[in-house]
């Protein structure tokens, strides 16, 4: 079943960009088409050959697509204006490749942004926890990769054969969306970019917790290294949490809580982001021997699972492919004492990406679908999302940046991914990490389409 265009509005942005922002709508479950509905939602941008282009009918020769496949899961793409490589693609990349302006689009993943938002309030709208579960199942990347299928052929309906086919670029956990891409729909596509996004070719997360933990020691070292009046810092903040009941917007500020903050250790700027939360936190108390209101709202902003709680509840389930992940990344700190919080360590470690039984209790939100997480991670029957046949006979260019440093997406992993994928190009390199699609913009995609036009040599 393709997607049905059901609403589109065309407006003008600074930057002569005309966005379109287009709703669908398509199956909940493919298999199962007349079990409902989804809503998605997306926008697509490209340059207006000249200004009067705008408010008119937006029908012109054929024109092809590049599709923006999100990091997460769970997080919804940002207007096009936020994203400092759309005029890089727009100008310097498909101008050249495709003789013609390209659109560019970003669709929300389902559950996420404006695509049938999930939040426990409305996953209480399909019943008990049992029926969230099966709901939510509906969500991952196999899902993902039909929708987009779908708005393709919505979407080109009117093209010639040729031109049917689209150019996907996949940050992150999109890159192991573009990878169930390659396995599931190679037909569709053009060419795949991935940053920071080959996913490991596991059954189950273990193995892929394993790895991350080691890089999270190593930038907790960094962190330290660089900020080492942070050690002390750290141990009184965490102290101060253990003696009292602290509030924050999205539940309670545990020391898990800011145990956690070590996610953005894998981000350009991510070890400074820390310390100056750190920072703020340790001169409160010991002005005011309490943590203030802004200092709060601060730390809190960088959780931030209560407004993606796709991100929390489906994290794991991204590795599983006929095993259950049995609350993975709890079960692997708690194995390992270097993570206690209670220890009387010299450091207190911060965690990365990992999502944790605690959440489920310090966030609000979290809290009303606690019981859904546990029967998602008690699930066995996840279907495949790579067929490494296909993978190994694949015909779709694919153009992959990988980072030696990243702290999400272990080098080793995705090597041993790339070594799968038939005719891989990568750019391989140890001075970016994981969000260098922001930090890095114009570099890296220097990079990738110097792979794409074959310029290295």
């Amino acid at each position: 079943m393709a997607a049905k265009l059901i609403d589109r509005k065309l407006h003008h942005i600074p930057g002569r960009l005309l966005v379109s922002e287009l709703f669908f709508e398509v199956p909940t479950n493919y298999s199962r088409p007349g079990d409902g509905t989804l809503r998605l939602f997306a926008r697509s941008v490209r340059r207006a050959s000249r200004p009067v282009d705008y408010g008119k009918d937006d029908k012109q020769s054929p024109l092809p697509w590049l599709v923006y496949l999100q990091g997460g899961p769970g997080m919804g793409c940002r207007p096009p204006q936020e994203y400092g490589w759309v005029g890089t693609a727009l100008d310097k990349g498909y101008q050249v490749c495709f003789i013609s302006l390209p659109f560019v689009l970003f669709l929300d993943q389902r559950g996420t942004g404006l695509s049938s938002t999930i939040t426990a309030s409305t996953l209480a709208l399909q019943g008990n926890a049992i029926k969230q579960a099966e709901y939510l199942k509906q969500f991952r990347a196999d899902s993902i990769v039909k929708d987009c299928e779908a708005v393709r052929r919505c979407l080109t309906t009117d093209y010639p054969d040729e031109k049917q086919k689209w150019s996907i670029i996949g940050q992150s956990f999109g890159g192991f969306c573009a990878v169930t891409y390659l396995s599931l729909h190679p037909e569709g596509l053009a060419e795949a970019f991935v940053c920071g996004g080959l996913p490991p070719l596991v059954n189950g997360p273990d193995p892929v917790y394993a790895r991350t933990y080691e890089k999270v020691i190593e930038r907790n070292q960094a962190y330290y290294a660089k900020f080492p009046e942070d050690v002390e810092r750290v141990k009184k903040i965490v102290d101060y949490l253990r003696q009292n009941k602290v509030s924050v917007p999205s539940g309670t500020l545990i020391p898990e809580r800011i145990q956690q903050l070590g996610i953005m250790f894998g981000m350009h700027g991510g070890l400074d982001s820390v310390h100056d939360l750190i920072l703020r936190a340790a001169n409160d108390l010991e002005v005011f021997g309490f943590l203030t209101h802004p200092t709060l709202v601060a730390i809190d902003s960088f959780g931030g699972f209560d407004s993606n709680v796709i991100y929390a509840i489906l994290h794991e389930s991204i590795y599983c492919q006929g095993e259950a992940s049995n609350w993975s990344a709890d079960r692997l700190r708690s194995s390992n004492p270097v993570f206690d919080v209670d220890t009387a360590a010299p450091e207190f470690l911060f965690t990365g990406e990992m999502i944790y039984k605690d959440m489920f209790d310090s966030y609000t939100e979290l809290n009303r679908i606690k019981e859904t997480a546990d029967i998602l991670a008690k699930t066995t029957d996840w279907p495949a999302l790579y067929d490494e046949a296909q993978l190994a006979k694949n015909e779709v260019p694919v153009y992959a940046a990988t980072y030696v440093e990243d702290m999400y997406v272990h080098y080793d992993h995705a090597q041993n991914t790339a070594a799968k994928i038939k005719g891989t190009k990568q750019f391989i390199t140890n001075v970016m990490y994981h969000n260098a699609i922001r930090s890095k913009t114009d570099e890296l995609f220097q990079q990738l389409f110097a792979l794409r036009d074959d310029t290295i040599d």
